[in-house]
């Protein structure tokens, strides 16, 4: 079949390792000191390992492939396990947005706190909110400014129904956790409806950049021209760019 798979340029890589790290397929391996696709079907054509690599030596190909087999790559992560339990550590190979941290919380400015009577209050303006869940078409997607975030952007950031959801039509994902591609739900609900404009928001760990891909690839796939942008959110809840 003919499907979107990784590609990665030998000349540009150099060797770094992220790319495998941010791949939690295990479909990306270090051979000889540089990146190599170990097997068509580990990849599941998310582009996890894209926003990890330095170099930009891994792009998008259409070309033929084996289909992506989950049940293949759950084997394959079972057996690497086994053989080396080190590499569960994100710093020997595995997600480093899986690296386990204790946060320091911070106060809010004292101009964003707010008034001691005053109740907090939510934002949402529908459910559901899980990509997967949300329907194609629904009347509130009419003339909406949708917000695309990974789920846990709305833990680290302190404010986020009030900075992010005020106003907007929400839909949330993992794209580590999640089975799936995003891109072809999100682009017929860019396509069927109204949308004003779509704000991304993903976390800084590498992982997290297959939402964005997806939601991108969405835009692009829907054949029309509706401003975007994308916030990155860091672990420790500040915005780390806005673009």
């Amino acid at each position: 079949m003919v499907r979107r798979i990784i590609k990665i340029d030998q000349e540009k890589c150099n060797g770094c390792g992220l790319c495998a790290a941010a791949c939690h397929e295990g479909a990306i391996g270090m051979v000889e000191g540089k990146a190599k696709l170990l097997r068509d079907d580990y990849c599941d054509g998310l582009g996890d390992c894209l926003p990890a690599c330095p170099t930009g030596a891994i792009t998008f190909e259409e070309r033929e492939a084996a289909a992506y087999d989950h049940e293949a790559v759950q084997q394959h992560m079972a057996t690497r396990a086994q053989q080396a339990p080190a590499q569960a550590h994100p710093r020997q190979g595995g997600c480093p947005g899986s690296m386990a941290r204790r946060l320091n919380v911070q106060p809010a400015p004292a101009a964003q706190a707010p008034a001691a009577a005053a109740a907090p209050t939510s934002q949402l303006g529908q459910w559901p909110v899980q990509i997967k869940l949300a329907p194609v078409n629904a009347p509130y997607f009419d003339g909406a400014h949708l917000l695309i975030a990974a789920d846990c952007t709305a833990y680290a950031y302190a404010d986020f129904h009030n900075r992010f959801i005020k106003n907007k039509i929400t839909l949330i994902g993992c794209p580590k956790l999640d089975e799936g591609d995003y891109a072809d739900k999100l682009t017929e609900i860019i396509r069927r409806n109204d949308i004003q404009s779509v704000t991304i928001v993903r976390m800084e760990v590498p992982c997290c950049g297959g939402i964005e891909n997806a939601a991108k690839r969405a835009l692009q796939a829907s054949g029309k021209f509706i401003p975007w942008h994308v916030v990155v959110i860091s672990t420790d809840g500040r915005i780390v760019s806005e673009v």
